[in-house]
């Protein structure tokens, strides 16, 4: 079901949630974010994706994208098919101890929709938002950087290591995706 958030302008910067369906809580486990980081990665690499922030939670991510080919949702599409692949893999075939609830949370997802056959990790909806101003950018980007302040997981929001906020404490990228400062 569409919520009216669009991208349209495919080369603008965007604001944009990736959720996993039901809200389960995959990236509790490392080896999922670090799936998404190396998708993230293989797009910026190969596809031309920008990553401005990021914030890896326990069930979706926020971040601040842009794309140099101005073709950002096929980017997000590739990006969102490829790590749900090797997340449902892993989760079948990993340890993993929520197997069983896991694989029934995913496969009722897909049963309500005619693009997936048997599986669902993200919710279709990404509530993409065109960011069009300095102050909305910051407005964004605070908000996502205190993400794991706010759910009690660290003090200070560059101390979360699945997280753009210490590359911009330390003004170069150090963390898991490589991402494009903004410059202010």
């Amino acid at each position: 079901m569409s919520t009216g958030y669009k991208i349209t302008e495919q080369e603008a910067l965007h604001f944009l949630t990736f959720t996993v369906v039901q809200w389960a809580d995959i990236f509790t486990r490392q080896v999922s974010r670090d799936i998404v980081a190396e998708s993230f990665n293989h797009c910026i690499a190969h596809k031309g994706l920008r990553v401005h922030a990021y914030v890896f939670m326990s069930n979706h991510i926020h971040c601040i994208l842009s794309a140099a080919n101005g073709d950002l949702s096929d980017i997000i599409r590739d990006m969102k098919s490829f790590s749900s692949k090797r997340i449902y893999a892993q989760i079948v075939e990993g340890p993993e101890s929520r197997r069983e609830w896991l694989t029934m949370v995913l496969g009722y997802a897909a049963g309500s929709h005619a693009r997936n056959k048997s599986f669902q990790v993200w919710s279709h909806d990404n509530h993409a938002e065109e960011l069009w101003s300095q102050k909305f950018i910051r407005q964004k980007m605070d908000y996502l950087h205190n993400n794991p302040v706010k759910a009690g997981w660290v003090l200070e929001s560059h101390h979360w290591l699945y997280s753009s906020a210490a590359d911009y404490a330390a003004g170069r990228q150090v963390g898991f995706v490589k991402t494009c400062l903004l410059e202010w």
